[in-house]
């Protein structure tokens, strides 16, 4: 098959693998999340949009060499925003904001959400990998809600919001949107000004990503900082709300990402930082700093060993492939046919 077959095969199939959510989101019903929940903690808090269908694109070295669909459409991009949340993470690190990964975020921020023994002994890193353990409400959900969540097709959510006894922090790991949502309400308390803000100002202004995109806080999510009231966004759409944007910026920040944070000569990230997020973190080799791995190739077994992405429900994909120089994105795939876009994308361009 030659490189145009491949290509041209590579894009029907993401054309066909269109997920089964429902393209109207703004009832709130969201598969796998609200949908299992109970009143009153599926209630939603931040704003919803209609979806788009299935969209996307492929950069080779740098180079669009395929795309489908609406890529200019911007739409919600659910738990990437988590991964947005890490560069940012990164640039407070290197901003001297934060001192090191591992010093309790308590020694930092003497908030009550980290008053006690046990939250107080829960660091950046810990929030970062998904094993903080933290225990509390916020925004008025409770950290219950997503305790014993499984990822994945065919998870069984039966016990999802359902007691399990609280590890110590750093021991255990668990997808908790409560606790990643805590982690963006530290780091607006680190800079002091609000995260999509300094997202713009940072980092897609210099990328030359577009005016459209957009991340949405929660109508209670709002706080005082230094006498300016505030809204602190969440990592995903879970409760409505989160990042809306398109396909060719997502792209351009993968592309800052498999760059190693260097942007037309110009570093934009702290040196080392895109390494230290694709670290497998300690009790679970397949995540690392708020980015999905593929370590052994059991998460993606079409994929490259080394490959990593970030996430979000519907599905989303924003994935990278260092060593083949690719960037892809993928909206609205059916989380099933995700290894299977990957391998056309590999027998493609890899």
């Amino acid at each position: 098959m030659s490189t145009g077959e491949k290509n041209e095969e590579l894009l029907a199939f993401a054309a066909q693998s269109e997920t089964g959510w429902p393209k109207d989101l703004t009832a709130g019903n969201l598969p796998g999340l609200t949908e299992i929940e109970p009143p009153p903690w599926n209630a939603i808090l931040g704003p919803l949009f209609p979806r788009g269908g299935p969209s996307g694109l492929v950069l080779h070295k740098g180079e669009t060499v395929a795309q489908w669909g609406e890529p200019g459409r911007c739409d919600l991009t659910f738990s990437i925003a988590k991964s947005y949340l890490s560069i940012l993470a990164g640039l407070a690190l290197g901003d001297g904001l934060i001192g090191s990964l591992d010093e309790c975020v308590a020694d930092r921020l003497p908030d009550p959400e980290f008053e006690g023994p046990h939250n107080g002994a829960i660091t950046w890193r810990h929030l970062l990998t998904m094993t903080s353990e933290w225990e509390g409400v916020l925004w008025d959900k409770p950290d219950l809600v997503d305790r014993n969540r499984q990822l994945g097709p065919g998870a069984d959510n039966s016990r999802k919001g359902k007691h399990r006894d609280l590890q110590i922090p750093g021991t255990y790991w668990e997808y908790n949107d409560v606790r990643v949502n805590l982690l963006s309400l530290c780091l607006l308390r680190l800079f002091r000004k609000p995260l999509p803000a300094v997202l713009k100002e940072r980092i897609m202004d210099p990328i030359g990503a577009s005016d459209s995109w957009s991340w949405h806080g929660y109508e209670n999510s709002w706080v005082e900082i230094g006498g300016d009231r505030m809204q602190s966004v969440p990592g995903g759409s879970h409760w409505g709300g989160g990042m809306r944007i398109n396909s060719l910026d997502h792209a351009r920040f993968g592309q800052l990402i498999l760059n190693g944070g260097v942007w037309e000569g110009e570093r934009l990230l702290p040196e080392g930082w895109t390494e230290e997020i694709r670290k497998p973190c300690a009790v679970n080799d397949g995540y690392g700093l708020l980015w999905w791995l593929n370590t052994g190739s059991a998460e993606w077994p079409s994929a490259p060993a080394n490959s990593f992405a970030a996430l979000g429900a519907g599905s989303n994909v924003l994935w990278i492939a260092p060593d083949e120089e690719i960037v892809l994105v993928a909206r609205w795939i059916d989380q099933a046919a995700t290894d299977g876009l990957l391998s056309r994308v590999m027998a493609a361009f890899g």
